[in-house]
């Protein structure tokens, strides 16, 4: 199993109002479809699966939010492919060993573009950022 390529197809970044105050941001990620794609690195023994995701970062109180939606592209031998298809078809579940694989690499791309938009438009980022402390200050010995 391969991923073998990303596509946003879709970025909004909204900001409703100024922020103040606690604000709670929760994301969220869910594959809405997967299908077979005919790509020319494919070949009889291996096929493309397109996972079509959409992350959605909502900030509470409701000053803002962040949505995306694009596709990962993922190789897998032909008969995998299938049941992985198939299963997706029967009940929209993926199987676990394939889903961790799948979301990291949403999530990994999302929220890189979700923190470049959040500044773009003045809003909090939307996964912790670290930050520095201020040192103490050493006791004096006497």
């Amino acid at each position: 199993m391969t991923i073998v390529g990303f596509n946003f197809t879709k970025l909004e970044a909204e900001k409703k109002e100024l922020a103040k105050g606690k604000i709670n941001i929760n994301n969220n990620v869910s594959i809405k479809n997967v299908e077979e794609k005919k790509l020319s690195l494919a070949n009889d023994k291996q096929k493309v699966l397109s996972f079509t995701f959409e992350f959605i970062a909502k900030y509470d109180p409701n000053v803002g939010s962040i949505k995306f939606a694009g596709d990962v592209l993922f190789m897998e031998e032909s008969k995998k492919a299938k049941e992985i298809l198939d299963g997706w078809k029967k009940d929209k579940k993926l199987p676990k060993e394939i889903m961790p694989h799948i979301l990291n690499t949403v999530l990994s791309k999302c929220n890189i573009q979700a923190l470049i938009l959040s500044e773009q438009v003045n809003l909090p980022p939307p996964i912790p950022l670290p930050k520095l402390q201020p040192a103490q200050s050493a006791q004096k010995q006497g």
